[in-house]
């Protein structure tokens, strides 16, 4: 009887081989992923190398969104995504999605609107975005009707009318691409940000130009996109900029700021630094009570990304001093200070200080609640804190999960 050789089918990828390579393609190393999940270098080896066996759930869900990437990249199993556990919809997410992709080919029957008009009303939804409540809530019932009017005075304006009505637009996109944070639609977050870049080329204007640059290095940074390519861009767009110019240095100074967030999210301490100092003296150029109208830029903001890049180099205890320091006062935004409260809640939580932690939370969720119900980080360390914290705030972050639709 001749014998059958078969081929032997190839192994199945292990966790720890997918571990690692989930962790290469966010572009982090070992120690600033542990940092970031509470854990040591040695156990991202561990995990990495197969000497620690696969983590339960909770912590598989915190990798896999510190990663960008779904569980089933993590454990192999194509039924769980990541985004069930941890991210929320807005139920106005189908309306301004269908806005994205709804084309109209044919001339509306009025004439479109003048790049003034559509400037006012994207300035008004800047002013609700920046407000407290339910800020998402009112900018996603004006973005549909913004979207199609700035598509429309686009297609139909000519010459410098059509280059301002395209500045409207690419902000008009930012706001969008707002919205459609720490929701479950990354596709559309990637379309507007290349989008809002698009029409600010085409207006030809460089200050649009540094502003979608800033956006798109949100873009890239959430998806974990190779820190060359945000830098590149932002140190491009900053090359049109004028530092002798107000409007244009709080744009350049962002810029630095996207750099250094850039950098601090690999790991590179010196060069994080170095551009953060740029940024800070550019806020400082233009006056402690200065701050952009609608990108915020400012010292408060400056002061307060501080505190995020320590985090992202995993440096607890001079996040919680940068934390303790923080004046959010500066900040003429509710939506931002709420950002910036969330990472001073972060920095104490790294420190296993979960009374702190929970109150920051809380002040948050007082300052603008939208932002803390759409955020990664709460919506994943509130269960836990609800569960194992210090007993004092276990009811605390019970009711405040509660409040988020968190199953705790």
């Amino acid at each position: 009887m001749s014998e059958q050789h078969h081929a032997a089918a190839p192994a199945a990828p292990s966790f720890a081989h997918r571990a690692r390579t989930a962790r290469d393609r966010a572009g982090l190393t070992r120690p600033v992923a542990a940092g970031l999940v509470g854990r040591s270098a040695e156990w991202v080896k561990g995990i990495e190398t197969g000497a620690i066996g696969m983590p339960r759930l909770p912590m598989l869900i915190r990798l896999a969104t510190l990663y960008e990437c779904d569980l089933a990249d993590l454990t192999g199993d194509e039924r769980i995504a990541a985004a069930t556990y941890t991210k929320s919809t807005h139920a106005d997410l189908p309306a301004v999605k269908r806005a994205l992709t709804t084309y109209r080919l044919t001339p509306a029957d009025r004439e479109p609107e003048s790049a003034e008009v559509l400037h006012a009303r994207v300035r008004s939804a800047w002013k609700l975005w920046h407000g407290g409540g339910g800020h998402r809530s009112r900018v996603a019932a004006l973005l549909p009707d913004l979207l199609a009017d700035t598509r429309q005075s686009v297609r139909l304006l000519e010459g410098t009318e059509r280059r301002k009505a395209l500045v409207a637009q690419a902000q008009t996109y930012h706001l969008t691409q707002l919205f459609l944070a720490f929701q479950p639609e990354p596709e559309l977050i990637m379309l507007t940000g290349d989008r809002s870049m698009t029409a600010a080329q085409d207006a030809d204007s460089p200050r649009a130009m540094a502003g979608a640059a800033w956006y798109m290095n949100h873009v890239y940074r959430d998806a974990s996109e190779a820190a060359e390519a945000r830098v590149e861009l932002a140190e491009q767009a900053a090359s049109l900029l004028r530092q002798d110019d107000p409007e244009d240095l709080a744009r350049w100074g962002l810029l630095q700021l996207a750099v250094a967030l850039s950098f601090a999210k690999t790991g590179k301490a010196g060069l994080a630094w170095r551009y953060w100092d740029q940024a800070q003296d550019a806020a400082r150029r233009l006056g402690d009570g200065y701050a952009h109208p609608w990108l915020i830029f400012g010292r408060g903001l400056v002061d307060a990304y501080a505190l995020t890049i320590h985090l992202d180099l995993v440096q607890p205890g001079k996040a919680v001093e940068a934390a303790a320091a923080l004046d959010l006062a500066a900040v003429p935004s509710a939506t931002r200070r709420s950002f910036h409260l969330i990472e001073a809640a972060r920095a104490y939580g790294m420190q296993h200080e979960g009374v702190a932690a929970v109150a920051l939370l809380q002040k948050a969720h007082h300052t603008s609640p939208e932002t803390v119900r759409f955020n990664v980080h709460t919506r994943m360390v509130l269960p836990e804190l609800a569960r194992t914290g210090p007993r004092m705030v276990r009811e605390d972050a019970r009711e405040l999960a509660l409040a988020l639709g968190v199953a705790t």
